[in-house]
């Protein structure tokens, strides 16, 4: 009898995913909103692309800084309830056997049945912090190189979103006509874009295609009105 191996795919990437989208939702949208914005009060398509890049260098720089200071803040929380656990491990270890059994029994073990589980673990402080940092906290152990990737990942992403609305207004020297390309041109990349977020997060695609399209047509539209207004 021929014996198949059972290979269990699962999606390992969430971390990245979630910087990219942070980093490339952001990108098209705010800058999308300022070309259009600006389209409405002047028509010099070289104040648009200079206005457009200083806020990418400036957008980018602050959502790499605000990656890295939450990532940085993650650790820092892992490090300080681990430190907790180990004390609360050495100094009242029947407190914690009594966490440890409450969690078995939320899955359905007796506490006959979770005793010597529990026993066995506490032989193994090591090993009995890891479990009540993920079981009863919820805490994995951050990467520690997460706070630098975290960082250059939204910021590229960044960079990379915003240039896509403000490169018609590089090549056209009419900013209303820059600003109809740039429309269209953004609001497939957000298309695009939001499919491909919800196939990576396993939610409905179109559904997620529609709502990106829609926030960011939405964004551009109501800064090209105020601008209208207002100039």
């Amino acid at each position: 009898m021929i014996r198949t191996t059972h290979i269990e795919k699962h999606f390992t990437a969430g971390n990245f995913v979630r910087d990219v989208v942070i980093g490339m939702s952001d990108g098209l949208t705010v800058p999308f909103a300022l070309a259009a914005g600006l389209s409405g009060a002047v028509e010099n398509t070289r104040l648009i692309v200079v206005g457009g890049l200083a806020e990418i260098a400036a957008g980018s720089i602050a959502m790499g800084l605000g990656g890295y200071l939450a990532a940085r803040g993650d650790a820092e929380h892992y490090e300080q309830e681990r430190e907790r656990e180990e004390r609360e491990v050495r100094e009242i270890p029947e407190e914690e056997k009594a966490e440890v059994n409450q969690v078995f029994q939320a899955y359905g073990m007796t506490k006959e049945e979770s005793t010597p589980v529990v026993e066995a673990l506490s032989r193994r402080p090591d090993a009995w912090v890891d479990f009540m940092m993920r079981f009863e906290l919820g805490l994995e152990q951050p990467d520690p190189r997460r706070a630098v990737t975290s960082a250059a990942t939204i910021a590229g992403a960044y960079v990379a979103g915003g240039m896509i609305p403000l490169s018609p207004y590089v090549v056209l020297s009419s900013a209303s006509r820059g600003l109809v390309l740039s429309a269209i041109v953004t609001l497939a990349a957000l298309g695009i874009f939001g499919y491909m977020k919800g196939r990576f997060t396993r939610t409905h695609p179109l559904r997620s295609a529609s709502q990106t399209m829609v926030i960011g047509g939405l964004a551009a539209a109501a800064a090209f009105v105020l601008a209208k207004i207002i100039a």
